[in-house]
């Protein structure tokens, strides 16, 4: 009878002991979450693990906060870091302010009058600043949120106040736009298209810097950048571009925060679009490629007093 028990108590001491050890593992501290990473797909064989190589390799050791889009039709090609994440908007959300200024266009059968024109010029090709805050109030935050959801662009929320610098978006978002601008749909005409892809291909000497870094003579180059500083995270530079040629049809926005200058921005941006640019587009030696102003330049967009 001594022995049985003296058994069973030696299995209950042993349940008790596993019993006791099963939540003490699950109590382990966790691992610190990972930086993400960026994630790449692609119909063709390898490009995928090449730009996430490189892409990575571009931004190693590089201090701030980097979102990347890039999407290429012609391998079926996308890669995205941080794709979700909200940045004020600075001087990109200008693209957008076009695009709702030809979508209400269309939906009114108009064309647009001798005055937008001019301010549509200003505002993409030198980032004019006065021409964005006036067709921002005659376009409206309701016409414009019309355009946003029109677009899909669902996570993108325009400033408030006027303050359209301020407008929150994402690399999905402003991918999706340059989607629009680069191919027929039934959001943006085609004249509306080529209207705003002539523009940005326009932008002036000292404000053509960013993803065209590295894009060889083969391929037409489109940009809309932006920069803003602030009390929190630093200096915001971003940039959105458009490449077509040799084949390929292919986009790149790069949003970045938390820089310590403009130019730690600026040359972040361009190391990434260096390597997109040699992995998608195959060049020879002679192949020349785009180098930007080594003075770049932008318009400081108004923001609130931050006290």
């Amino acid at each position: 009878m001594d022995h049985r028990i003296s058994r069973r108590a030696k299995a209950s001491v042993a349940a008790l002991g596993v019993a006791l050890l099963i939540p003490t593992v699950a109590a382990a501290t966790p691992a610190a979450a990972a930086t993400p990473a960026v994630s790449c797909t692609s119909a063709k064989s390898g490009l995928a693990a090449k730009l996430k190589k490189d892409i990575t390799a571009a931004l190693a050791n590089r201090k701030g906060t980097v979102a990347v889009g890039v999407y290429d039709r012609s391998t079926k090609t996308t890669c995205t870091l941080r794709a979700t994440s909200a940045y004020d908007s600075a001087s990109t959300v200008k693209v957008t302010v076009l695009a709702t200024l030809l979508w209400d266009a269309k939906k009114h059968d108009r064309l647009l009058t001798g005055t937008e024109s001019s301010l549509a010029t200003a505002m993409i090709t030198k980032s004019d600043n006065t021409a964005t805050s006036k067709l921002w109030k005659q376009l409206g935050v309701t016409k414009i949120k019309g355009f946003l959801a029109a677009a899909k662009m669902t996570k993108t929320v325009p400033g408030s106040g006027g303050y359209w610098g301020l407008t929150q978006e994402n690399v999905n978002d402003e991918q999706k736009l340059l989607q629009l601008v680069t191919a027929k749909n039934s959001v943006l005409s085609d004249n509306s298209r080529a209207y705003i892809q002539k523009l940005m291909g326009k932008v002036i000497s000292s404000q053509r810097w960013g993803t065209p870094a590295g894009a060889p003579s083969t391929v037409s180059v489109h940009v809309k950048n932006g920069w803003l500083q602030r009390s929190t995270h630093g200096w915001r530079v971003h940039s959105l571009g458009t490449f077509n040629g040799a084949g390929h049809d292919y986009m790149i926005s790069v949003l970045t925060q938390d820089n310590s200058t403009m130019g730690y921005g600026v040359t972040t941006i361009q190391n990434v679009a260096k390597a997109v640019h040699k992995d998608l587009v195959p060049t020879t030696a002679k192949t020349a490629l785009y180098v930007p102003t080594s003075k770049p330049s932008e318009a400081f967009v108004a923001t609130p007093s931050q006290g």
